[in-house]
């Protein structure tokens, strides 16, 4: 049997291009400013839907990664995982196509040979395993360019 979870948004808005908003999840309640993105004519004065796209596969790859590494009992230390989305304009058509997700994994000083190996192949498992990246994976390009440190 499967379980169905919500994650209800709030979105207020004025105005138009040159508008702004706030978003703010239900359960958090942490309201973030929401403008239209210079680049597409608007003020820029908060974060945008691209933004919270790539945000949204950083944070599900890193939490998934950790999960994952924690399973494996390998010695990590610590991850930093910067992303990158790609929003491609064709006159008035945009389309987000790509999202090249960059983790700096790094593992315990002494971590061996094989744990560098298994941490180099649970970095590509995380992107599998990630809720967000699979939402979107028919849609937008994912790439995974891990880098691995002993720390």
């Amino acid at each position: 049997m499967s379980n169905l979870h919500e994650y209800p948004v709030t979105v207020e808005w004025a105005g138009g291009r040159d508008g702004s908003g706030q978003v703010t999840p239900d359960r958090s309640g942490v309201r973030m400013p929401l403008s239209v993105p210079p680049e597409f004519g608007g003020a820029g004065e908060g974060t945008n839907p691209e933004e919270l796209l790539a945000s949204a596969i950083a944070g599900c790859y890193s939490i998934t990664f950790g999960i994952i590494a924690a399973n494996r009992k390998l010695p990590f230390v610590g991850l930093k995982t910067s992303v990158t989305g790609y929003v491609e304009q064709n006159g008035a058509s945009f389309v987000y196509t790509k999202v090249v997700v960059r983790p700096t994994i790094t593992l315990a000083a002494d971590a061996t040979d094989d744990q560098v190996a298994m941490a180099e192949d649970m970095s590509h498992k995380a992107d599998l395993y990630c809720i967000i990246t699979n939402a979107v994976r028919d849609k937008v390009a994912i790439e995974i360019e891990p880098t691995i440190v002993r720390g």
